[in-house]
């Protein structure tokens, strides 16, 4: 009783507070006195979704900001992912799809402020939590901490993105009304205020005493306890789960006074490879965020859309073992992975209605999309057979070295050595340390023999005769984005025993396909006629579809294809693994295809590809498994 009337009063006080004048100058500032915002010296409840500019293409920014606009937000949120920008130290990429002052624009013209999360480190289920790979190059390096290597890549990093920033900021013209210091910091071990006073000195240097700086964190006293921080103003994120007024509750031991803010409300979830689809009911996300707008309360909804893991990008969770998150994200959010109004988000405009006006006009509709149907493949060759396109040559090493020895952070390296002995009899190849990240694919003699797995699978039995070449393909599945297990180091980790022999003498080659793809490969090439039956193994397949006049959304399904990589027209579309599920298509922009040139498709299939060797493009997704996929 006592929790429920302070909350009233919270609302009640901010809304009887309202000055009758308008502040000539711009200001966003938090009432102490009134436990609310100000905006231009105005009481302010933001209504927010959470929008990923690197998820999306930059065709449709424009597209999705509008949705969430007619939907009735007034401000959205958004991460930088570091390791998007800074993929290799020292180079910043603010170009094309990752035009973050673009989207900031685009964003201020549309009519939304802006909630800035600029990490270092952001979660979000995608790449190591936005840290560049690189850093683990440095040894023993301690992340997300006070640890001087890390505090200085931070420092080098903020010296680049903050003042970028700094004039995006509301007072100084821009949308931007508040900075997160970190993300969810009390779920990590290290609890280091000085590493978050390191954060907070730099926020202030570059964007001056102004701004309001704010922390995120879990409904648990520990998360509030190691996430909060004197300066920063403290928020906390649930879901439909959680008691709404226990969680506000919460945050009140640590801000007594002030907006209450749910800085994550959960309108969705994510899958990993293996889940089932997650899915978050419509009608609950709806009543709860009425009665948090009822309350006063600020609500940013995470996800409004979600977006795809294109490329590498997608995260993993570590918790009893190694869980990749799967290539769409969609979250079952009020704007689908395509960017359409869906039931939940008309459901949440309704709500919104209760509460403000909402924009005069129809809401966008969806993108048109096209089914443009089967497309028939032929093989390549297998990935051993095409080294001398893929890579610029080996790196010779007694024993094995990880991705980040080898400077290549994401994809694949192939790891060659040479059998010791004959193996008339299965001999188990072991990963004794459990160091195979994330998975391995082994051929002896161009035979595929079986995969190491992860966490899952350690042991596989090969044959064959002394010096037998052995090829051993590593697919880095994602680093670990969430808890103590982020700085997840990729590769082969350990040795792998054979027998009795511990093996040594290895050729590694990191592999570009990216860049091979980009520049034409392997469609510029003319195959030699060959067989188009399929091989076990790691294969490239290609082919090409049509121009059919139009290009619009549409969905890749790969029946009876196992697990692999794909591009069309040079871009990385993410990963697929129907055999594993949920996810059965992946999402392929229409700006990516094009309707006068042949659209070039090219597949690198890792296990087994289907006798039919087709490929079916949808007019609709498929992110559940189906009973007969």
């Amino acid at each position: 009783m006592y929790a429920a009337s302070v909350l009233f009063f919270v609302a009640a006080s901010c809304a009887s507070s309202s000055p009758h004048g308008v502040s000539a100058e711009r200001s966003f500032t938090i009432d102490y006195k009134n436990n609310c915002f100000l905006k231009d010296g105005q009481p302010f409840q933001y209504i927010s979704g959470s929008i990923h500019y690197s998820r999306i293409p930059r065709f449709y920014w424009k597209d999705r900001l509008l949705k969430m606009y007619m939907t009735g937000l007034n401000a959205i949120q958004i991460y930088v992912p570091w390791n998007f920008h800074e993929t290799v130290e020292g180079i910043h990429n603010f170009t094309g799809d990752r035009d973050l002052e673009h989207f900031l624009d685009l964003a201020n013209q549309t009519g939304l402020l802006v909630l800035l999360r600029p990490g270092p480190y952001i979660c979000a289920e995608w790449e190591m939590g936005g840290l560049p790979a690189w850093l683990l190059q440095r040894n023993n390096i301690v992340l997300r901490s006070a640890d001087k290597d890390f505090l200085q890549a931070v420092t080098n990093w903020f010296a680049v993105l903050l003042p970028k920033m700094k004039p995006w900021l509301y007072i100084n013209g821009g949308n931007i009304i508040s900075i997160q210091v970190e993300n969810e910091y009390g779920s990590y071990y290290a609890c280091d205020y000085n590493y978050m006073r390191h954060l907070r000195t730099l926020l202030r240097y570059y964007l001056g005493k102004d701004p309001v700086l704010f922390t995120t964190d879990g409904n648990t006293d520990k998360e509030m306890t190691c996430g909060t921080l004197q300066g920063l103003y403290a928020t906390v994120d649930f879901g439909t789960g959680d008691n709404i007024t226990e969680a506000f509750n919460r945050q009140r031991q640590f801000e007594p006074v002030g907006p209450l803010v749910n800085s994550e409300y959960y309108t969705g979830w994510l899958d990993h490879w293996g889940d089932e689809h997650a899915t978050v009911d419509t009608q609950k996300v709806s009543k709860e965020l009425a009665e948090m707008l009822s309350m006063g309360a600020n609500v940013n909804m995470y996800m409004f859309e979600g977006g795809t893991n294109f490329g590498y990008w997608n995260g993993a969770d570590h918790d009893t073992r190694f869980r990749p998150v799967v290539t769409s994200y969609d979250y079952d959010a009020p704007l689908s992975e395509a960017g359409d109004p869906t039931e939940k988000l008309l459901a949440i405009r309704d709500v919104i209605k209760m509460f403000k006006a909402i924009p005069l006009g129809p809401m966008p509709p969806a993108t048109p999309k096209f089914a443009y149907g089967f497309v028939m493949l032929r093989k390549v060759g297998n990935i051993s057979s095409l080294l001398d396109r893929l890579s610029a040559g080996p790196v010779h090493s007694k024993y094995p070295l990880t991705f980040e020895d080898l400077k290549q952070l994401y994809g694949y390296i192939l790891y060659q050595t040479a059998l010791p002995r004959d193996l008339a009899e299965p001999t188990p190849l072991i990963s004794p340390t459990n160091g195979v990240h994330d998975r391995a694919y082994v051929s002896v003699n161009g035979v595929f023999q079986g995969l190491l797995e992860r966490d899952t699978v350690l042991v596989i039995n090969v044959t064959g005769r002394q010096g037998d070449i052995v090829d051993i393909l590593v697919e880095n599945m994602g680093r670990v984005n969430f808890g103590s297990h982020i700085n997840d180091y990729k590769g082969l980790l350990g040795n792998l025993i054979l027998g009795q022999d511990v093996l040594t003498d290895w050729k590694m080659y990191p592999l570009d396909i990216d860049g091979a793809v980009a520049a034409g490969w392997p469609h510029i090439v003319d195959l030699p006629n060959q067989t188009s039956r399929p091989s076990l193994g790691p294969t490239f397949y290609m082919g090409t579809l049509q121009p059919s006049g139009v290009a619009w959304d549409t969905f890749l399904k790969l029946n009876d294809w196992t697990k692999g990589q794909i591009w069309i027209n040079s871009v990385n579309l993410g990963r697929y693994w129907p055999a594993r599920g949920p996810q059965q298509t992946l999402y392929v922009p229409g700006p990516l295809l094009s309707t006068t040139l042949p659209n070039n498709i090219t597949v690198l299939e890792l296990e087994g590809a289907p006798a039919h060797l087709r490929v079916l493009f949808m007019d609709r997704p498929l992110l559940k498994a189906a009973a007969d996929k």
